[in-house]
């Protein structure tokens, strides 16, 4: 099942390589923040037609029409996961708190302790706000489903927590592998390109310069897009495993 669904997403969000351009302009301009919400929201529409189809079915890539709904849709995606966070965020200051008023080797065996605890609590956070995000969009949107830690749980224990959890840490290693693997294909290309250049008595500078620019442009326009429809599609064809 787990095979199955990277396998799907992993092909579905190489089916228009025009939609990872776009969405990489629109991740350029992120910084006014504005955009970065239409990103989230344009990866919501993802989880919704994965939510709402099966594995290897015949699902194309959303369109980018009615902006507006899809900058709502990503400011309540944003809510969401901030509050979702809030419980490993709390204990984290607490145990930071705590270790701040002693010494010694205590103060490091709390804060050890509190990474611990905010790590497995995170992870189960972090899993339940991208199901509470699933389970919103298979109620058409309704934002309180997000928050029905019952019902997300049932779907949760229908799945399998070991099958959930797996999939949602497989899924961020295989986004990791990815970056790190073309980020360094590319490195190795223009680095072998500026060491040539230097034995032929040119200056490489100019070719490293270049190649820090390509990497740039290549995850920010092509990778990372990818990789965020890539999550999207995972997450919200798990969903549909209890369905």
């Amino acid at each position: 099942m787990i095979l199955d669904i990277y396998k799907d997403s992993l092909e579905y969000s190489a089916k228009d390589w025009k939609t990872l351009v776009i969405l990489g302009v629109i991740c350029l301009f992120s910084f006014l923040l504005l955009p970065a919400f239409l990103i989230t929201g344009y990866n919501y529409r993802v989880i919704n037609t994965a939510v709402h189809g099966i594995i290897n079915g015949r699902d194309s890539l959303p369109g980018f029409d009615d902006p507006i709904d899809m900058f709502v849709d990503g400011v309540k995606v944003v809510i969401v996961q901030v509050l979702y966070l809030i419980v490993p965020m709390i204990i984290f200051f607490v145990f930071a708190l705590i270790a701040g008023h002693v010494s010694g080797v205590a103060s490091s065996a709390l804060m050890l302790i509190g990474c611990l605890i905010t790590l497995i609590v995170g992870v189960a956070a972090c899993l339940m706000s991208q199901m509470g995000i699933c389970h919103m969009a298979y109620n058409d949107g309704a934002f309180s489903k997000a928050f029905a830690i019952s019902e997300i749980k049932e779907v949760i224990d229908e799945i399998g927590w070991f099958e959930c959890i797996l999939t949602y840490i497989g899924l961020i290693i295989i986004v990791i592998v990815i970056s790190v693997v073309v980020t360094a294909l590319i490195g190795i290309i223009f680095t072998l390109f500026g060491i040539s250049g230097a034995v032929l008595g040119a200056d490489p500078s100019g070719v490293f310069v270049l190649g820090a620019f390509v990497n740039t442009a290549i995850s920010m326009f092509i990778v990372g897009p990818y990789l965020s429809i890539f999550a999207s599609r995972s997450m919200g064809l798990l969903y549909t495993m209890q369905i």
